[in-house]
């Protein structure tokens, strides 16, 4: 009960804040309701209802500092809150759920509360400096995220806000397009003893008109599983392609179609000495994406090799068990105001898979419904032989997921 309230003490705060010189609010409210085919050990039938809340906060201090802090408010009913997950479909933590301490019931609802950021930026000519609760983003993989090891991502939850990190960066900028980063970051586990998982490191940022480049080292102080520390060194390489092609000859310039697409690399290796690590610490991901009749058709597709003990991997920070996959995705703009998108999240060790469909349309300014399903698949439903895949019903809970929402932002 405290947590909530909490929430609405700072929440009233801000409210009666408003008129403060530089002071601006922001967010989203998302109205959910949610409907699961069982399956494996999950009830046959099950629904859920919820209401989150994402609300921030910015304050400008004259042009040399900006404050910013970020709430997350959950309530919700059946699915959700009987599974004790009122934040996990926000989260990318490996560790998904609350504590019973993050959260409240009562006779209705389970309710949550989540502190998602507060930072401090300084600014300058050409140093910036960056701490408190903040991402630290690195990579520009669009689905997997091979270098963005503190912000894990998963495609099975395209909603999920990236985690934030105790931390801090400063950046300095030597040239035009150029960024020079030094960071640290407390240890994940937060009652470590002093030093003990506590990272530190140094990255590049080199843009020009058309690519972009980024390389990462950081390293881990020791620990347990590791009394050597761990060694991370990454790159991400982004471009921008165009490819003329002809319809009958170069002569014929009626006959040219120009088509843009743009080509991502991310890679990360974690070096454990102590756990003699070989190609099984390499996280790599290579995608593309490319529009269309105008841009109404957005096609979309990245792999990814997990090793089992890479950035990517179950248990070392990321969501996967297994080495292949590969997600596609076609998003079609019907309108202004609606698109539609299917995308399938296959993989290729256990041939299991998950198709997703989407949809969007915007009510008004502001306020859109969103209605998405994810159909898991895999060699077990069709051939019934035992095993059952990571992206199948049995490993995922269900043979069918759908929600309906309504957001609004602020």
């Amino acid at each position: 009960m405290r947590t909530i309230l909490c929430a609405l003490c700072l929440s009233a705060l801000a409210a009666g804040s408003l008129s403060a010189q530089g002071l601006t609010v922001s967010g989203l409210l998302d109205s959910t309701v949610s409907l699961k085919a069982g399956a494996g050990d999950a009830p046959a039938f099950s629904y859920g209802v919820e209401e989150y809340a994402n609300l921030r906060l910015q304050a400008k201090i004259r042009d040399q500092a900006v404050f910013s802090a970020a709430l997350n408010l959950i309530a919700a009913a059946g699915d959700p809150a009987a599974n004790a997950s009122l934040l996990a479909a926000y989260q990318t933590s490996s560790a998904a759920g609350l504590s019973p301490s993050a959260f409240t019931a009562g006779e209705n609802y389970a309710a949550g509360f989540e502190l998602e950021r507060l930072s401090l930026r300084l600014n300058g000519d050409y140093l910036d400096f960056d701490g408190g609760l903040l991402r630290l983003p690195f990579g520009y993989g669009q689905i997997w995220g091979s270098s963005d090891f503190l912000n894990p991502k998963n495609p099975l939850y395209p909603d999920a806000r990236p985690r934030a990190v105790l931390g801090a960066g400063l950046s300095c900028y030597p040239a035009d397009s150029l960024k020079l980063l030094a960071f640290g970051a407390a240890p994940k586990n937060p009652f470590a003893p002093s030093g003990q998982g506590g990272l530190a490191g140094l990255s590049m940022d080199k843009h020009w008109d058309k690519a972009s480049l980024q390389a990462l080292y950081a390293f881990e102080s020791p620990q347990e599983g590791s009394d050597q520390g761990i060694h991370r060194l990454g790159m991400s390489v982004k471009a921008d392609v165009e490819l003329a092609l002809y319809a009958s000859s170069p002569e014929a310039e009626t006959g040219v179609k120009r088509i843009s697409f743009s080509l991502v690399t991310d890679a990360l290796y974690a070096y454990n000495r102590q756990a003699e690590t070989g190609v099984e610490g390499l996280s790599f991901g290579l995608g593309a994406d490319c529009s269309f009749f105008e841009g109404k058709l957005v096609a979309l597709a990245e792999y990814l090799y997990s090793g089992e003990t890479s950035s990517t991997a179950l248990g070392y920070g990321g969501s996967f068990s297994n080495r292949n996959y590969l997600y596609t995705g076609l998003t079609y703009i019907i309108s202004d105001y609606t698109s539609a998108g299917l995308a399938l999240i296959s993989g290729f060790d256990d041939v299991s898979f998950t198709p997703v469909i989407t949809a969007q349309h915007d009510l008004f300014q502001g306020c859109s419904l969103l209605l998405s399903a994810q159909i898991p698949l895999d060699r077990d439903l069709f051939a019934d032989n035992g095993e059952p895949g990571e992206l199948g019903p049995r490993s995922q809970r269900s043979y069918c997921n759908f929600n309906a929402k309504v957001r609004l932002r602020f």
